[in-house]
């Protein structure tokens, strides 16, 4: 196997992974909120931590939460977590240097975050440091992602295709302008809340198919990469 022929399973082992990262959570929330009935669960008023809360029947912010499956949706938060760090970290062969030291960073801060979000689950039911982890770790895990893409359009030298940067920029700064909102209002948190969310899902999931179908390659990269 040629170092080519290995650099490009490697990208395409990490496609696949930012691929499965980003369809098991949309799967794992729908389930999870469908389960939740008593009271109907609400994507634009509740939050998404609102399905990992592991306890029934209390009110926290004026939000009633009973979360019936709820292990899913803890065990989901890990999964991304973990699913994108690795895939990031795989793609990041593109990179080098600083560039490529900050894209692992970011990814690998993510998957942490990420993993914490599952463990702590956001509720004040509990001690009140675990409420504190999973807030600090959600905003973290939210601005490393959104940065990394934000990232994979903004630097040139990666040679990757101009609508696919302009893509990632705006998904990326959309995603973090999305989350300044939240707090405006308690009828539309969860809107913006996803917005913050979707937009590095949705990043993934782009990414990971277009790779393999060729769009993001370029020779010079190719070459560069394997060089």
């Amino acid at each position: 196997m040629t170092r080519r022929d290995k650099t490009t399973r490697i990208r395409m082992a990490g496609a696949v992974v930012l691929v499965v990262s980003a369809v098991q959570w949309v799967v794992a929330e729908a389930v999870t909120a469908a389960a939740w009935t008593d009271p109907p669960y609400s994507y634009a008023s509740h939050y998404i931590s609102d399905l990992g809360v592991a306890v029934c029947g209390v009110r926290f912010q004026g939000r009633e939460i009973c979360s019936p499956t709820h292990s899913l949706m803890n065990a989901s938060f890990a999964v991304e977590g973990i699913l994108f760090a690795i895939g990031v970290v795989l793609l990041s062969r593109i990179a080098t240097g600083r560039a490529r030291r900050l894209f692992v960073a970011l990814a690998v801060a993510h998957g942490v975050g990420m993993v914490l979000v599952g463990v702590f689950h956001g509720s004040a039911d509990g001690p009140r440091v675990g409420l504190v982890v999973h807030v600090v770790a959600a905003a973290v895990g939210i601005l490393c992602a959104n940065l990394v893409a934000i990232m994979a359009g903004a630097l040139r030298s990666l040679g990757l295709p101009p609508a696919y940067r302009v893509f990632s920029v705006a998904v990326g700064s959309l995603g973090l302008l999305s989350e300044v909102f939240v707090g405006a209002s308690a009828s539309t948190a969860g809107v913006f809340e996803r917005g913050g969310v979707y937009s590095w899902l949705l990043w993934s999931l782009v990414t990971g198919v277009l790779l393999p179908a060729g769009a993001l390659r370029r020779p010079a990269v190719a070459e560069r990469v394997a060089a």
